[in-house]
């Protein structure tokens, strides 16, 4: 049963319609400890951090951390289970980041059973569109998360990939079947998750949750981004080195303000029929680099038997020492064209996915699930 306040010297559960009485003399409660906390909950990037922390049903006070423990924790409740968050350190990304933030976040908390990456990713067209939820499964003899750029270069310069990492829990697997069931009969709870946050949150609402001005632009994949006009003789100065990179700058603000392919050829735009976002299914690939390109997307999917729906940073790192799901919101396609405008609210709707899910997992599952416990040494 979910503990949230406990009377000193009791350790029989309080109900949770129990408010926190003031230290009166007469009744005392204390806080939960790092027991009572059963579900690990990463991010990568602080608007991650933001869009699921708005998503916790409730807030509880911080704990104390072990001396060598360098994350900093948010910690709640959703539904019936206690989570703890915990985000990459500002500018730092990738797998080994993510793995040591884990290794720290289970030292501390050791009854975490299990973990939830939850976070953006690159989409790969055709099925996967901005705004559309990736949540990783098992596919074709993959546990889920391919690690694409760990390998082994051999004779000829052919790079051979190697090694495996672990599938998800079963029980998050068999919650996901249950989940999927829901969907097709009820739904998604997905849209009242977000018109919760603009209720609770309103100072979110212009970034995190979806407007008009938030477009979902596709281009062929031979077609890479243009950054300025092709057109040098336009009565735009030319005329030195300063101006030059005045008007980089002014480019570059005016770019990171939504108006990135202005310079593009509108005519290299796929269109397609407008649709509602999805939740997809199946593999997402992780690695250690950022990829800002449509050619080279499309040949590791196609060396991965085409089955890739998403590219990350941060998974590998985790999926064999933190048994876990791995969801991302789609923010961009993983091309040239790649731009910011969307990540919020693809943080978003992923955090609101990764709530939906936990509503579907069972705690008293949850309590029969060996603890994760980090076998690692300790980390400083």
């Amino acid at each position: 049963m979910l503990k949230r306040y406990r009377e000193i010297g009791d350790d029989e559960p309080v109900s949770s319609e129990t408010k926190r009485r003031k230290a009166d003399g007469e009744s005392h409660t204390t806080e939960l400890t790092h027991r009572d906390y059963t579900v690990g909950w990463i991010c990568a990037l602080p608007k991650e951090l933001i869009a699921s922390t708005a998503m916790l049903d409730e807030t509880h006070p911080d704990l104390r951390k072990q001396p060598n423990d360098h994350n900093a924790y948010t910690l709640g409740r959703i539904g019936e289970h206690n989570v703890v968050i915990a985000c990459l350190p500002k500018g730092e990304i990738g797998n080994n980041n993510s793995a040591t933030v884990a290794a720290r976040m289970t030292s501390t908390f050791q009854s975490i059973k299990f973990g939830l990456m939850v976070g953006i990713g690159g989409g790969v067209p055709k099925s996967v569109r901005l705004g559309d939820v990736v949540v990783s499964t098992p596919t074709d003899g993959f546990g889920g998360v391919i690690q694409w750029d760990f390998g082994k270069t051999e004779q000829g310069g052919t790079f051979k990939r190697t090694g495996a990492l672990n599938r998800p829990p079963s029980e998050l697997l068999t919650a996901l079947t249950k989940l999927e069931k829901e969907h097709a009969m009820k739904g998604s709870k997905i849209p009242q998750y977000l018109e919760e946050l603009e209720k609770n949150w309103p100072r979110l609402v212009p970034k995190y949750i979806r407007s008009e001005s938030l477009k979902d632009v596709l281009f062929r994949a031979d077609y890479n981004h243009v950054k300025s006009s092709t057109i040098c003789d336009m009565g735009i100065s030319s005329s030195g080195a300063e101006e030059g990179e005045e008007e980089e700058d002014d480019e570059e603000e005016e770019e990171e303000e939504g108006g990135h392919c202005i310079h593009c050829d509108q005519s290299k735009i796929i269109r397609r029929r407008p649709r509602d976002m999805r939740v997809n299914y199946g593999l997402i690939a992780s690695g250690n680099q950022v990829i800002k390109d449509a050619a080279f997307r499309d040949e590791i999917n196609t060396k991965l038997g085409g089955k890739v729906l998403c590219f990350e940073m941060e998974a590998a790192g985790l999926m064999n020492d933190f048994p876990c799901i791995v969801i991302r919101g789609i923010c961009d396609y993983a091309d040239s064209h790649k731009n910011k405008d969307w990540q919020e609210h693809a943080a978003t709707v992923a955090a609101a996915f990764a709530k939906e899910l936990l509503s579907v997992v069972p705690p008293q599952e949850v309590e029969q699930m060996p603890a994760i416990k980090s076998n690692r040494p300790s980390i400083s």
